[in-house]
């Protein structure tokens, strides 16, 4: 037990909850960067505010978090500030707890073996000194340390995982402030997620088999799911609770729905399902409009053009279509004899200009199309097993790709080349 343990075990409930609550926020406003970081680098104060009932992981993350507070850091003189190579290290030790905070949040007491998987790569004495600390207290146990970090390091492309479902999980979709996300699972759930802390809100429950496709309103405050058990919900994501359901006995899919995206207005929805259709829907009517007939195998992906007015399918039949939402007609196919995929569609995104769209399918490639030209522009190779999903940044810049094969590609639209994997 380090000095500070020692001292924190003698004290009254009072003074424990301002010492861990506001011990380092304090010093930092207060000038006394010096201390603040020497707190920040304790593994006795990591320790026990993780511990410590009215904290937690979630709140130390934020106590390393001001060293970035606008508001914080006008209020600090020059020769106050902390050097670039301390903010580093409160970086690395804040990303590693992140990381962590899935495993921490259930069990606190796997921190030593947490910051041992993850930390030992980082020379920087502090960081030793902590692991060393750290490594203390496990001296009247036995224990399996690792020689080597044998978890993800912190400094990478992974922030956090998020853990609740109990099966796969098969959908996924932001809110427009990208604050919130909403999952849909195998285990028949939706789960409504705070990517700041990484803590489910809410779990939705109402589907009776998988949810396989998701769809955020524009304002954030309601979900479209499609399951397997061939309907889609409507859910509440303030009150957290179902507010319809459209299914086969209200003229809707007969099979199961792979795919739903929303229109700008979030007052239609366009449904692809096994069934081989795509229906319009009328969000606040609660009724089918249309139903697109055409393909020739199920629907997996739909994406909705920013004005609204067109919508792209991606079939297992290998196939992409556009079809017109004002006259419900098909306009035009993209096939392999267009030079197009030779295996099924799983996934498809339109650009925020509506003029490009890439798909992703079983063929392991992904295909930007000019959609006025109705020609494809290249063909981006790198997968190694069938592509699940596709994404593009508001900017149009970039898309992102996740495959079977294990991996995330990001790519250069503009170049037609892979960033990273």
């Amino acid at each position: 037990m380090g000095e500070i343990a020692t001292k924190f075990a003698s004290q009254t409930d009072e003074v424990k909850n301002l010492f861990l609550g506001k011990r380092a926020e304090s010093n930092l406003k207060a000038g006394n960067c010096k201390k603040y970081y020497q707190i920040l680098t304790n593994f006795d104060f990591i320790s026990l505010k993780i511990q410590y009932p009215r904290f937690g992981v979630e709140a130390l993350i934020r106590d390393y978090a001001l060293i970035y507070d606008p508001e914080v850091l006008e209020n600090l003189e020059q020769d106050e500030k902390l050097d670039s190579e301390q903010i580093k290290i409160l970086k690395l030790i804040q990303d590693a707890l992140r990381l962590s905070a899935h495993v921490l949040n259930q069990d606190q007491t796997q921190l030593v073996e947490q910051l041992w998987g993850r930390l030992q790569s980082f020379p920087q004495p502090e960081i030793q000194q902590i692991l060393k600390d750290a490594a203390q207290t496990k001296n009247e146990n036995i224990w399996l340390r690792p020689v080597t970090a044998s978890l993800t390091t912190p400094g990478g492309n992974l922030r956090r995982t998020l853990i609740g479902h109990n099966k796969s999980v098969k959908a996924v979709a932001l809110t427009p402030d990208g604050k919130k996300a909403v999952s849909g699972s195998n285990d028949n759930t939706l789960k409504l997620w705070d990517l700041d802390t990484g803590r489910e809100i809410c779990t939705l429950i109402g589907h009776n088999n998988s949810v396989k496709a998701i769809a955020i309103t524009p304002d954030g405050k309601k979900v479209l799911s499609g399951s397997n058990d061939n309907t889609l919900k409507l859910w509440d994501l303030d009150t957290e609770t179902e507010i319809y359901t459209l299914t086969y006995t209200f003229t809707g899919h007969n099979n199961s729905v792979k795919a739903v995206a929303m229109t700008p207005d979030g007052q239609k929805a366009i449904s692809g399902s096994d069934d081989k259709n795509l229906k319009l829907w009328d969000l606040e009517t609660k009724r089918e409009i249309y139903t697109f007939i055409g393909h020739k195998d199920s629907v997996k992906a739909v994406a909705m053009t920013p004005d609204g007015k067109k919508a792209i399918s991606g079939s297992n039949d290998n196939t992409l279509k556009m079809w017109d939402l004002d006259t419900e007609k098909e306009i035009y196919i993209l096939t392999y004899t267009f030079i197009g995929h030779k295996n099924p569609i799983n996934a498809v995104a339109i650009t925020p200009d509506g003029k490009i769209a890439i798909s992703g399918s079983v063929d392991k490639n992904l295909k930007l199309w000019d959609l006025e030209a109705r020609r494809e522009v290249y063909t981006l190779t790198g997968h190694k097993d069938s592509i699940n999903s596709v994404a593009i940044t508001p900017d149009g810049k970039t898309g992102l790709s996740c495959s079977d094969d294990n991996t995330l590609k990001l790519w250069d639209l503009k170049l037609g080349r892979e960033i990273y994997t």
